[in-house]
């Protein structure tokens, strides 16, 4: 017993509660590997079980902790009437010892996981490496580009030499290229004019035209 030892004084305890006597309410059951006794009653003034069936309990040492009590599963499928007969501590241990081995099997089944070659290992790795990022340059505007086109002028230019008039004359600035062209796009398109209206042929029929007429009441015929 790992939280509490069961000494003979203890064991003489555990016998004379269990003695189900008339005028008890409540009778001990058994109690697992950490200290903790179950315990079977009734409800109070009732002289028979409701439903046939006993209220069950757990009770845990004085001055244990709340989240240090560990009910163990055993015990819990007795305290839900899911099992009849309570667990002995030979069963107990057993269970415990069931728990140890399968953590120990698990830890071997991972560890013969684990030393198994990867599949993905063994495909090769035909992509190519990513290239290294590398930020876009600048774009330039157009008018700047055309700038940039256009050739420096020369010392023979800068001295007086003579410049083609029709061609400076004749070329305008690229802004004013774009202006006429947002002005040209700007102005709406003519409207279309309008076609035949396919709901005047419809027309015409006999009683398209009529109209009721106003009711005027005739005389009275004499007797």
């Amino acid at each position: 017993m790992a939280g509490k030892e069961i000494t003979p004084l203890f064991r003489a305890w555990c016998r004379w509660k269990k003695l189900r006597l008339p005028w008890r309410r409540q009778f001990l059951v058994g109690l697992d590997l950490q200290g903790n006794t179950y315990w079977e009653f009734r409800n109070r003034g009732a002289r028979v079980a409701e439903d046939g069936r006993w209220r069950r309990i757990v009770q845990y040492p004085s001055g244990t902790h709340l989240g240090d009590v560990k009910v163990p599963p055993l015990w819990h499928q007795w305290l839900r009437h899911t099992r009849h007969d309570p667990p002995s501590l030979a069963e107990q241990r057993g269970d415990v010892a069931r728990q140890a081995r399968m953590k120990v099997l698990a830890a071997q089944a991972d560890a013969r996981w684990a030393a198994k070659p990867s599949l993905l290992d063994a495909l090769p790795r035909r992509q190519a490496p990513l290239p290294a990022f590398s930020p876009r340059p600048p774009v330039a505007a157009p008018h700047q580009e055309q700038q940039q086109q256009q050739p420096e002028p020369t010392e023979s230019a800068a001295a007086g030499a003579p410049v083609d008039s029709s061609t400076s004359e004749t070329a305008p600035p690229p802004r004013q290229d774009t202006w006429r062209k947002m002005q040209q796009d700007a102005k709406p398109a003519p409207a279309a004019a309008p076609g035949p209206d396919p709901w005047k042929k419809a027309r015409g029929g006999p009683g398209e035209a009529w109209q009721p007429q106003a009711w005027s009441p005739g005389s009275p015929k004499k007797p």
